[in-house]
């Protein structure tokens, strides 16, 4: 793997690189910025490979910076860093972006690693007093489950759209947002995930009479 320098990134050192799902990794690195939760970077191993990008799924005070990512089984990226120890190297942007949590009330609705932002939000202190909506087609598809469900002053609500269990909603989230009676309007809806529940959300909530400027949005492919 070619470790020179690639213009304009971090060269980062890898800290540990978990499996927390089939196909499901959660990468910490050393950390060399500050940054906002929700904030994105983009990332990559070597210059022969363009950068991807990836939400930042770590906390503003935590001591590495992490990303949460599926392996694409055809990328060039995501199989190579799912192979990534500790002591390995990587290259990082400055994070930007303007999915910005804060300490408001607000709706967080994610679908897979779409779930990596809100990870940073609540780890950095901003969970208190919001609502999140987790959608996944089987029950190992809700990362950092046990993290939401022990989190104090955080409503969780997980949407299970193939089989059922105990304490969980049966079918896709945009069918429990749809039958709620009791969709804030007054409030932010953070969304993040594949194009289709996102958009397919954005419609609904519209649809409720939630302001379009109170509906902010990231998109993971």
């Amino acid at each position: 793997m070619n470790h020179s320098e690639v213009s304009g990134m971090f060269k980062c050192r890898v800290v540990d690189n978990q499996v927390v799902g089939p196909a499901a990794y959660y990468l910490s690195f050393e950390r060399p910025f500050e940054f906002e939760a929700g904030q994105v970077i983009s990332l990559t191993l070597d210059e022969q490979i363009p950068p991807r990008l990836y939400s930042i799924a770590s906390g503003v005070d935590d001591p590495a910076l992490s990303i949460l990512f599926d392996v694409k089984p055809d990328g060039l990226l995501t199989p190579q860093l799912a192979k990534l120890q500790k002591g390995d190297w990587l290259f990082v942007s400055p994070p930007y972006g303007s999915f910005i949590g804060s300490s408001e009330p607000a709706v967080w609705v994610a679908t897979g690693t779409g779930v990596a932002p809100f990870i940073s939000m609540a780890r950095s202190g901003l969970g208190i007093g919001k609502l999140l909506v987790q959608g996944a087609r089987a029950m190992d598809g809700f990362y950092f489950s046990d993290y939401f469900f022990d989190y104090e002053g955080l409503e969780y609500v997980r949407c299970l759209s193939s089989g059922a269990a105990a304490g969980i909603y049966e079918g896709r989230l945009t069918s429990y947002l749809s039958g709620s009676t009791s969709i804030p309007l007054n409030e932010k809806y953070y969304l993040c995930g594949n194009p289709l529940m996102v958009n397919e959300v954005r419609d609904l909530l519209i649809s409720k009479g939630v302001p379009f400027e109170n509906i902010l949005s990231e998109i993971f492919f």
